[in-house]
């Protein structure tokens, strides 16, 4: 079952402007380590990040609150797996937040999908409630 669906638009250019602006401030405040790495490697830093932060503000719609009751940005991240595939990770309140809202006998998985074409980055993320076998 779906217990929740999001998606967000980011403009890749304002995403550049405030790494220009604020940098290492607004790379610490909203990124992870490893999304820092990852954007690190890149030759489009602005546009990796403007998908992560369209991946943050999709998953927090899907959870159903959007950025507020708690929620930080650090408690979703976005990492890849070997085949490229994006995958979310909840931590703290964002965690919390997919047990409070999984079902008894269930187990919850974020799907979570990003896409480009200069200026716009943009995510959806979809979460999903399976019964325990």
């Amino acid at each position: 079952m779906i217990l929740g669906i999001g998606t967000d638009l980011a403009n890749i250019d304002r995403i550049a402007g405030v790494l220009e602006r604020h940098g290492d401030r607004f790379r610490n405040r909203v990124f992870t380590e490893v999304e820092q790495a990852k954007a690190n490697r890149r030759k489009d830093e602005a546009g990796t990040y403007a998908k992560r932060w369209a991946a943050k503000e999709a998953c927090s719609k899907a959870l159903g609150t959007g950025l507020r009751m708690g929620i930080s940005w650090k408690d979703m991240a976005v990492s890849n797996l070997r085949t490229g595939q994006p995958v979310m990770h909840l931590t703290g309140w964002a965690a919390d937040r997919l047990a409070e809202m999984t079902p008894e006998g269930h187990e919850s998985i974020v799907h979570v999908t990003l896409t480009d074409d200069h200026p716009w980055a943009q995510a959806f993320v979809l979460i999903e409630a399976r019964p325990v076998a």
